[in-house]
């Protein structure tokens, strides 16, 4: 087992660039930091520095053994932070991972009702992105969405209706449950000739100009292509955000139209209009992946059940 602290002064001797620099910084004296940095090579068994000149320079091992320190100390900080709020009384942290649409939508009534119903308990909220953290730990509920071949021929499926996907395994360590389908919808600027129609047929966007809300690779992009696909098209982008809000202030400026699911489109501005898309209806599915280490905690259970209740989910 590497020493912790051996690994602290390690890490802030590359970060300061000497060991006397790093010496004045822990308030150590250089012999001591010295004597740490040796122990710590005859405890890894790695040649940490090689001498330049009149000085030491970390070597590419001693580099890489920093960076992956630093994530280890990261995660004992978090541990300490654990151990004061169980020391103070919080018993509790709920974490919760997800997209926007969904921390706009539902996160403010799931806050409310831990605060109401749980005081104690500290909510943790981070969007999911296409990458994942290294050295994070899971979330205790990860909402996500995934592909759900398009629906034709078919009004468009209501966001509480839940069906159950062929395959619903979860990930080891992990609890799925499957909040519903959340059918898209085209927004368009006021006085577009759609406007006025209940509905918009897909195949009638063909020569439309689209704003992409989504500029990497996303299930909520791939929903919405591969629908066009079946319709008989490809949606030519005039413009692509990282943010559905941005997408939604550039249909504004009429600079063309987007597609949203509909719980990311629930709040339009003035001057544009939400249609339902049928012949094919793009949609997606929404579910929650709990870990089975929290699952038993109040708050992961009344979280779940607030999650269950805004989607409609019964399952």
């Amino acid at each position: 087992m590497i020493d912790v602290q051996r690994l602290r002064v390690w890490q802030a001797v590359v970060a300061s660039g000497s060991i006397h620099a790093a010496a004045r910084h822990l308030g150590y004296t250089p012999s001591t930091v010295s004597q740490h940095v040796k122990l710590l090579q005859r405890e890894t068994r790695l040649v940490l520095t090689t001498r330049v000149g009149r000085g030491l320079q970390p070597t590419a091992a001693g580099l890489r053994l920093a960076e992956e320190g630093g994530e280890v100390i990261a995660s004992l900080g978090r541990l300490d932070h654990v151990v004061a709020d169980l020391r103070d009384g919080h018993t509790e942290h709920l974490s919760i991972a997800c997209f926007a649409s969904v921390a706009q939508a539902w996160v403010p009534e799931i806050a409310d009702r831990l605060r109401r119903e749980l005081p104690g308990v500290t909510l943790e909220v981070s969007i999911s992105e296409p990458h994942g953290g290294r050295g994070r730990r899971p979330p205790d509920l990860d909402v996500r969405s995934e592909l759900v071949e398009p629906a034709i021929g078919t009004p468009p499926v209501s966001p509480s209706r839940t069906e159950r996907p062929p395959n619903s395994a979860a990930p080891e360590g992990l609890i799925r449950h499957d909040l519903g389908m959340d059918p898209y919808v085209v927004l368009l600027p006021d006085g577009h000739p759609l406007a006025q129609s209940g509905q918009v047929r897909l195949a009638e966007l063909a020569e439309e100009t689209w704003i992409d809300n989504v500029v990497y690779d996303s299930p909520t992009l791939r929903i919405l292509t591969d629908a066009c696909q079946a319709a008989g098209f490809q949606p030519r982008f005039a413009a692509r955000c990282d943010d559905h809000q941005a997408a939604i202030g550039l249909v504004a400026a009429r600079l063309g139209v987007t597609a949203l699911p509909a719980l990311a489109a629930r709040r339009v501005p003035d001057g544009i209009v939400a249609r339902p898309l049928t012949d094919p209806t793009p949609r997606r599915r929404i579910i929650a992946l709990q870990r089975r280490l929290t699952a038993h905690t109040d708050a992961a259970a009344l979280t779940l059940a607030t999650l269950r209740e805004l989607s409609g989910s019964t399952a």
